[in-house]
């Protein structure tokens, strides 16, 4: 299994050990042992599978892992919710669209902190002071989620043609 998931399947089961799945009917339990307790038999296992995988992580990516959960831990509630909510558009990308994605971030993070940090904020900036160019940019990007992989080569293409001009 890739680390992103394992990494996100972590999170999920402690989101579940930490109370995020409490009935609502029942007295939030107060100690991981109380929560595991109420999961379905097929999550303990899952979690138990999970936890052995993260054991046999070497230690730095254990490291990793947990400094990313303990960031996860600190960021409020809207945070979360909005990263939830990118990382289901996301799933909802095609194998392809997910890998140039997967690219750009990492031909992105290659950047200094500085100038990733002046290009997103130029970004904010242009779509604040344009909200008309963030509607255009949303309904561009629902555009392009409806094109066949084939009609997308083909825009990518003209694109580039036009930049070689």
């Amino acid at each position: 299994m890739r680390n992103g998931n394992l990494a996100a399947t972590l999170t999920l089961g402690v989101a579940l050990l930490t109370g995020a799945a409490a009935r609502a009917e029942a007295p939030a339990p107060r100690t991981a042992a109380e929560r595991f307790e109420q999961l379905t038999p097929e999550q303990k296992e899952a979690l138990r599978a999970k936890l052995r995988e993260f054991k046999a992580m070497p230690p730095a990516e254990q490291a990793r892992i947990r400094a990313n959960l303990q960031r996860w831990r600190q960021l409020p509630p809207e945070e979360r919710e909005r990263i939830r909510a990118n990382l289901r558009e996301f799933k909802r990308l095609t194998p392809a669209e997910r890998q140039a994605l997967r690219e750009r971030a990492r031909d992105l993070r290659k950047l200094d902190p500085e100038q990733r940090a002046a290009r997103r904020q130029r970004l904010r900036q242009y779509l604040k002071e344009h909200p008309e160019r963030r509607e255009q940019l949303l309904e561009n990007i629902r555009r392009w989620r409806e094109l066949s992989p084939e009609q997308r080569q083909e825009v990518r293409e003209r694109l580039r043609e036009r930049r070689r001009r």
